[in-house]
């Protein structure tokens, strides 16, 4: 019997792209991304679980880690390197690993991949241990060096989750905590940076934010761990300092100055 394709390289429901017009391919591609949040929805118990016990092992000091190849590594990348400007946490809490290094992320790597022992060897780099998480991130569900990496990471009691858009992949079956959201056959046949990456981009804020948030990194609403690294986030902080303690602009941006962090400004105004 013939062994069914992934759904991630089913072919598209639509045909003969190259005959549409740019408003008939720009609906048509819209039309298939309104199904992907209602598809991440659908898994939102599954990344509840795998948040929770990230946010417990980080508040002992544990890390972090995103590993895949391609679209999915580049995702991974994006969301651990957001963490530190957007949170205020430390560098190498949350890190993002993709096959081929640091030069995939730009140009693709051949082959980088297919190397099983490739994953596990950049998590090592790293000196991973068991107060870690390791998330493996692949559309198809099929990469060696995400699947190779969460094998090695279960041999060494390392807790791991996986994002994947297929069902009963073999990484699923390796992670401890799989994730799988199966966004469907793409509008160009194959193509996974498209709905499969969204869904990825979808779940790796909503798991990133709710860690952060768990360990405390928001007040109300607002960042105010933030990186004051440009005149923009200044003038947000100072926002958020007006709003915090009802004090004119000119206040809230000295305080701002003074301490160097919207929490710290909240604070002292506060004594």
């Amino acid at each position: 019997m013939e062994k069914k394709l992934p759904h991630t390289e089913r072919q598209s429901h639509y045909d003969h792209l190259e005959q549409m017009s740019v408003s008939e391919l720009l609906t048509s591609i819209n039309k298939e991304d309104r199904s992907v949040p209602e598809t991440v929805a659908g898994v939102i118990p599954k990344i509840s679980t795998l948040v929770e016990i990230i946010g417990d092992k980080m508040k002992q000091g544990g890390r972090l880690f995103y590993l895949g190849a391609g679209t999915s590594g580049r995702l991974g990348i994006v969301d651990a390197s957001e963490c530190p400007p957007t949170f205020g946490v430390d560098q190498g809490r949350v890190v993002g690993l993709i096959a081929g290094g640091d030069s995939a992320i730009r140009k693709a790597v051949e082959f980088a991949e297919d190397d099983p022992e490739g994953g596990w060897n950049d998590l090592c780099s790293h000196n991973v241990n068991e107060n870690d998480v390791v998330i493996g991130i692949a559309a198809s569900g099929r990469t060696p060096y995400v699947i190779g990496a969460l094998k090695r990471c279960r041999e060494n009691n390392i807790v791991t989750g996986c994002i994947t858009c297929n069902e009963g992949s073999e990484l699923a079956a390796v992670a401890d905590h799989p994730i799988e959201a199966v966004t469907g056959p793409e509008f160009v046949t194959g193509s996974t940076r498209m709905k499969a990456g969204t869904a990825q981009k979808l779940i790796l804020n909503m798991i990133s934010t709710a860690v952060m948030i768990q360990l405390g990194h928001v007040k109300g609403n607002r960042m105010v761990d933030m990186q004051l690294a440009n005149n923009k986030l200044l003038d947000r902080g100072t926002r958020m300092i007006v709003e915090a303690l009802g004090v004119p602009a000119d206040t809230a941006r000295k305080l701002l100055e003074e301490t160097g962090s919207v929490r710290a400004a909240i604070e002292k105004g506060k004594e």
